[in-house]
């Protein structure tokens, strides 16, 4: 197996201290939002052998397995992440593949460049994704019922919300979550701008006054109210008020279909997705927003924001299970030390990324303490133990 030597990426949005707390080392005043564990083009992993991209390319059936290069094709089909937001992450979906490839193929016959401001699809793949809190993890995803987000909206007593809370009412589901966002999207930009101020207001007097008066929504009016802090005059302000919010204790996780509109806020935690950068974006967010195509992408259905917690099965593997192939996530908590059977059994047909997140685990011969990762082989032989949290990350095949 070979450890794995990182790279963090310092977007904007991400905080300065969560990744250096779990490293254990000084935080260098820059924001680190993302540490990407793979073998994705824009930053892959190190290895003793060279970038693990390099050395799946070399020799993609040894280092993948047979079973998942024919699947997925000669490339590692998942990146994982950790992922710290100390600031709301842009308001986005992902495409399906179908969706991904008819939109990577017209852009290319197009001639848009790759790097484009306003290029949607880099890739031809889809991005499901999903994300598993270490820290309590605030987000947003998924759209609520039509006739809750008239309620939330109308008690901001927001005069030029009313249009919007009507429509709400008065449509069928998909048809009101539909107008209502595109409403929101092409509006004038100055007269938005003064309804996201005034409702921010309403959303910050509302927030501070908690569960009491605030009830149901107190927790989620001061989340919206953060988010105009940060992009004010935005319509994605009053567009994240059609989802749900939602809060994840540590270990609970949410995965992230095509289509569902969705946004992380605040927190630490381990993700893992498909190896795609297609992102289309309703909103928070300083980039191009194709409104057209993202009204086609964006599956207009109410639900709850679904959230997962693992299932344990007989050799203490607690999986998230999710309805894709391209990865599937499990942790170990090993509390076993070093004595008689203490150790996991977790040689794979498969390739994995084994990451630990707290404590000190052994893989084989290699000891892991938080924030380090290593590569396992598919077929290579691997046993875990110690103390400490283990993510186990391959795919389906």
């Amino acid at each position: 197996m070979d450890r794995l030597a990182n790279t963090i990426r310092p977007y904007a949005w991400g905080s300065a201290t969560a990744i250096p707390r779990l490293l254990g080392v000084e935080p260098t005043g820059e924001p680190q939002a993302e540490m990407w564990m793979g073998a994705h083009p824009g930053s892959p992993s190190g290895t003793p052998r060279g970038g693990l991209d390099a050395v799946i390319t070399a020799d993609p059936e040894r280092e993948l397995g047979p079973r998942a290069t024919a699947k997925f094709g000669p490339r590692l089909p998942f990146l994982l992440k950790l992922l710290a937001a100390g600031a709301p992450l842009s308001l986005q979906v992902h495409p399906d593949r179908t969706q991904a490839e008819h939109g990577y193929a017209d852009e290319e016959r197009r001639g848009v460049p790759v790097d484009a401001p306003q290029r949607n699809y880099k890739d031809p793949n889809h991005k499901p994704e999903l994300i598993c809190a270490l820290t309590p993890f605030d987000g947003l995803c998924g759209f609520r019922e039509p006739a809750e987000a008239a309620r939330l909206l109308a008690r901001l007593e927001v005069d030029s919300l009313k249009p919007y809370v009507d429509l709400l009412h008065a449509r069928p589901e998909e048809a009101a979550l539909r107008e209502v966002l595109t409403a929101l999207l092409t509006a004038d930009p100055e007269e938005m701008a003064v309804t996201v101020t005034e409702a921010a207001a309403a959303c910050a007097a509302l927030g501070a006054q908690g569960g009491e008066t605030g009830a149901p929504w107190g927790a989620d009016y001061a989340a919206y109210a953060t988010l105009a802090h940060h992009y004010p005059g935005d319509p994605g302000v009053v567009a994240a008020m059609l989802l749900n919010h939602v809060r994840l204790e540590p270990g609970e996780a949410l995965y992230l279909g095509a289509g569902v509109p969705h946004a992380y806020l605040q927190g630490l935690g381990v993700e893992i997705m498909a190896n795609s950068d297609n992102v289309l974006r309703c909103g928070l967010t300083p980039k191009h927003v194709d409104v057209p195509e993202l009204l086609r992408i964006v599956r207009f259905e109410a639900s709850g924001p679904g959230v997962l917690r693992p299932l344990a099965g007989e050799d203490g593997e607690e999986v998230y299970e999710t309805p894709i192939d391209e990865f599937r996530l499990s942790r170990y908590v090993l509390t076993g030390g070093a004595g008689p059977g203490a150790s996991r059994e977790l040689t794979a047909a498969t390739p994995q990324i084994l990451l630990c997140t707290a404590g000190e685990v052994r893989t084989g011969a290699v000891r892991l303490g938080p924030g380090e990762s290593v590569f396992v082989p598919a077929g290579e032989t691997v046993e875990a133990g110690g103390d400490g949290t283990l993510f186990r990350a391959t795919v389906v095949a």
